[in-house]
Protein backbone atom coordinates (compact mmCIF):
# COMPACT_ATOMS: atom_id res chain seq x y z
CA UNK A 1 0.00 0.00 0.00
CA UNK A 2 1.63 3.23 -0.93
CA UNK A 3 1.70 6.21 1.49
CA UNK A 4 0.27 9.79 0.23
CA UNK A 5 2.77 12.74 1.80
CA UNK A 6 2.18 16.41 1.75
CA UNK A 7 5.32 19.22 0.78
CA UNK A 8 4.60 22.82 1.12
CA UNK A 9 6.32 25.59 1.90
CA UNK A 10 4.59 27.59 4.41
CA UNK A 11 4.88 30.69 6.50
CA UNK A 12 4.50 30.89 10.05
CA UNK A 13 1.08 32.35 9.77
CA UNK A 14 0.08 29.29 7.61
CA UNK A 15 0.30 31.64 3.73
CA UNK A 16 1.70 29.29 0.87
CA UNK A 17 1.10 31.97 -1.83
CA UNK A 18 1.35 35.67 -0.41
CA UNK A 19 -1.23 38.21 -2.82
CA UNK A 20 -0.02 38.98 -5.61
CA UNK A 21 2.87 35.79 -6.07
CA UNK A 22 1.76 34.34 -9.09
CA UNK A 23 5.22 32.11 -9.19
CA UNK A 24 4.64 29.15 -7.13
CA UNK A 25 7.42 27.69 -9.27
CA UNK A 26 10.06 29.70 -8.15
CA UNK A 27 8.31 30.35 -5.03
CA UNK A 28 10.11 34.27 -4.20
CA UNK A 29 9.75 35.04 -1.11
CA UNK A 30 11.22 31.25 -0.09
CA UNK A 31 14.19 32.10 -2.29
CA UNK A 32 15.77 33.96 0.78
CA UNK A 33 15.97 30.93 3.23
CA UNK A 34 17.34 28.61 0.27
CA UNK A 35 20.10 26.25 1.41
CA UNK A 36 22.06 23.40 -0.11
CA UNK A 37 22.06 21.94 3.66
CA UNK A 38 18.15 22.59 3.35
CA UNK A 39 17.90 20.66 0.09
CA UNK A 40 19.38 17.87 0.89
CA UNK A 41 17.30 17.66 3.75
CA UNK A 42 14.27 18.06 1.49
CA UNK A 43 15.38 15.79 -0.86
CA UNK A 44 16.24 13.17 1.59
CA UNK A 45 12.44 13.43 2.93
CA UNK A 46 10.99 13.42 -0.59
CA UNK A 47 13.31 10.36 -1.43
CA UNK A 48 14.05 9.15 -4.93
CA UNK A 49 11.45 7.23 -6.19
CA UNK A 50 8.01 8.43 -5.92
CA UNK A 51 5.43 9.43 -8.19
CA UNK A 52 3.45 12.47 -8.00
CA UNK A 53 -0.27 13.70 -7.24
CA UNK A 54 -0.74 17.57 -9.02
CA UNK A 55 -3.63 19.79 -9.26
CA UNK A 56 -3.84 21.10 -12.71
CA UNK A 57 -2.67 24.24 -12.27
CA UNK A 58 0.95 22.99 -10.26
CA UNK A 59 1.51 20.19 -12.82
CA UNK A 60 1.14 23.16 -15.82
CA UNK A 61 3.52 25.34 -13.71
CA UNK A 62 6.00 22.75 -12.80
CA UNK A 63 5.95 21.40 -16.73
CA UNK A 64 7.01 24.63 -17.66
CA UNK A 65 10.13 24.57 -15.21
CA UNK A 66 11.46 21.00 -14.34
CA UNK A 67 11.97 19.40 -17.86
CA UNK A 68 14.49 22.12 -18.80
CA UNK A 69 16.42 21.07 -15.31
CA UNK A 70 19.18 18.23 -16.29
CA UNK A 71 21.04 17.85 -13.08
CA UNK A 72 20.23 17.76 -9.63
CA UNK A 73 18.18 15.47 -6.85
CA UNK A 74 14.98 17.27 -7.45
CA UNK A 75 15.04 17.55 -11.49
CA UNK A 76 15.96 14.31 -12.14
CA UNK A 77 13.29 12.87 -9.52
CA UNK A 78 10.73 15.04 -10.38
CA UNK A 79 10.97 14.52 -14.20
CA UNK A 80 11.07 10.56 -14.08
CA UNK A 81 7.95 10.43 -11.35
CA UNK A 82 4.87 9.29 -13.10
CA UNK A 83 2.19 12.28 -12.13
CA UNK A 84 -1.02 11.37 -11.75
CA UNK A 85 -3.12 15.02 -12.20
CA UNK A 86 -6.49 16.04 -11.60
CA UNK A 87 -7.18 17.76 -15.09
CA UNK A 88 -10.21 18.59 -17.16
CA UNK A 89 -7.90 18.56 -19.98
CA UNK A 90 -5.97 15.29 -19.97
CA UNK A 91 -5.24 15.38 -23.47
CA UNK A 92 -2.51 18.34 -22.80
CA UNK A 93 -0.30 16.35 -20.00
CA UNK A 94 2.85 16.94 -22.28
CA UNK A 95 5.23 16.40 -18.75
CA UNK A 96 5.35 13.04 -18.66
CA UNK A 97 4.95 9.86 -17.57
CA UNK A 98 1.38 11.27 -17.05
CA UNK A 99 -2.02 10.21 -16.69
CA UNK A 100 -4.99 12.31 -15.88
CA UNK A 101 -6.79 10.79 -12.27
CA UNK A 102 -10.20 10.48 -14.59
CA UNK A 103 -13.78 11.85 -13.35
CA UNK A 104 -14.16 10.58 -9.92
CA UNK A 105 -10.32 11.63 -8.58
CA UNK A 106 -11.03 10.41 -5.35
CA UNK A 107 -11.74 7.14 -6.24
CA UNK A 108 -8.91 7.40 -9.20
CA UNK A 109 -6.51 8.36 -5.79
CA UNK A 110 -8.30 5.53 -3.51
CA UNK A 111 -7.03 3.21 -6.07
CA UNK A 112 -3.68 4.32 -6.43
CA UNK A 113 -3.26 4.54 -2.85
CA UNK A 114 -4.03 0.69 -2.36
CA UNK A 115 -1.85 -0.86 -5.18
CA UNK A 116 1.81 -1.79 -4.13
CA UNK A 117 4.37 1.05 -5.70
CA UNK A 118 5.98 4.67 -4.53
CA UNK A 119 4.55 6.93 -2.01
CA UNK A 120 2.56 9.60 -3.76
CA UNK A 121 3.89 13.21 -2.99
CA UNK A 122 1.47 16.21 -3.54
CA UNK A 123 3.18 19.51 -4.13
CA UNK A 124 2.08 22.91 -4.47
CA UNK A 125 -2.20 21.71 -5.82
CA UNK A 126 -3.81 23.11 -2.42
CA UNK A 127 -7.45 22.26 -3.95
CA UNK A 128 -6.23 18.95 -3.93
CA UNK A 129 -4.35 18.79 -0.42
CA UNK A 130 -7.52 20.16 0.78
CA UNK A 131 -9.86 17.32 -0.60
CA UNK A 132 -7.11 14.86 0.29
CA UNK A 133 -7.16 15.71 3.79
CA UNK A 134 -10.80 16.18 4.58
CA UNK A 135 -11.11 12.65 2.87
CA UNK A 136 -8.39 11.32 5.85
CA UNK A 137 -6.46 9.69 2.57
CA UNK A 138 -2.85 11.73 3.99
CA UNK A 139 -0.49 9.65 5.98
CA UNK A 140 2.40 12.45 5.97
CA UNK A 141 2.44 15.96 6.16
CA UNK A 142 5.90 17.86 5.42
CA UNK A 143 5.71 21.52 5.92
CA UNK A 144 8.70 23.74 4.94
CA UNK A 145 8.16 26.59 7.30
CA UNK A 146 10.06 29.46 6.81
CA UNK A 147 10.87 32.18 8.92
CA UNK A 148 8.38 35.01 7.63
CA UNK A 149 4.96 36.46 8.63
CA UNK A 150 3.17 37.06 5.38
CA UNK A 151 -0.19 38.32 6.76
CA UNK A 152 -2.71 37.36 4.17
CA UNK A 153 -3.40 35.18 1.16
CA UNK A 154 -3.41 31.62 0.39
CA UNK A 155 -3.46 29.66 3.58
CA UNK A 156 -2.33 25.88 3.77
CA UNK A 157 -5.16 24.97 5.38
CA UNK A 158 -8.43 25.86 4.43
CA UNK A 159 -11.18 27.13 6.73
CA UNK A 160 -13.28 24.67 5.85
CA UNK A 161 -11.14 21.54 6.88
CA UNK A 162 -12.58 19.38 9.00
CA UNK A 163 -10.32 19.40 12.81
CA UNK A 164 -7.85 16.80 12.17
CA UNK A 165 -4.90 15.52 14.68
CA UNK A 166 -1.22 15.54 13.12
CA UNK A 167 1.77 13.45 15.08
CA UNK A 168 4.98 15.27 15.13
CA UNK A 169 7.34 12.50 13.32
CA UNK A 170 10.68 14.59 13.07
CA UNK A 171 12.01 18.01 12.05
CA UNK A 172 15.17 19.61 11.09
CA UNK A 173 16.21 22.99 10.78
CA UNK A 174 18.41 24.89 8.42
CA UNK A 175 21.51 27.16 8.82
CA UNK A 176 18.66 29.91 7.52
CA UNK A 177 15.83 29.14 9.71
CA UNK A 178 13.66 27.17 7.78
CA UNK A 179 12.22 24.36 9.95
CA UNK A 180 11.43 20.86 7.82
CA UNK A 181 8.61 19.68 10.09
CA UNK A 182 7.08 15.92 8.95
CA UNK A 183 4.01 14.84 10.88
CA UNK A 184 1.83 11.76 10.53
CA UNK A 185 -1.55 12.11 10.09
CA UNK A 186 -3.56 10.18 12.99
CA UNK A 187 -6.97 11.22 12.43
CA UNK A 188 -9.84 13.66 13.54
CA UNK A 189 -9.57 15.71 16.30
CA UNK A 190 -11.05 14.05 19.60
CA UNK A 191 -14.42 15.78 21.00
CA UNK A 192 -13.98 16.71 24.68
Amino acid sequence: MRKIKIFAHISLDGIIAPPGDSDFAQGGWKARYRSSAGAEALAEAQGKNFDLLLGRRTYDLWAEFWPKVKEGAFAESLNAATKYVATRRPESLNWGPAQDLGADMLQSVRHLKSQDGPDLIVWGSSTLTSVLLQEGLVDEVVLIVCPVLLGAGKRFFSDNADPCELALVSTKTTATGVLLNTYRHVGSLPAK
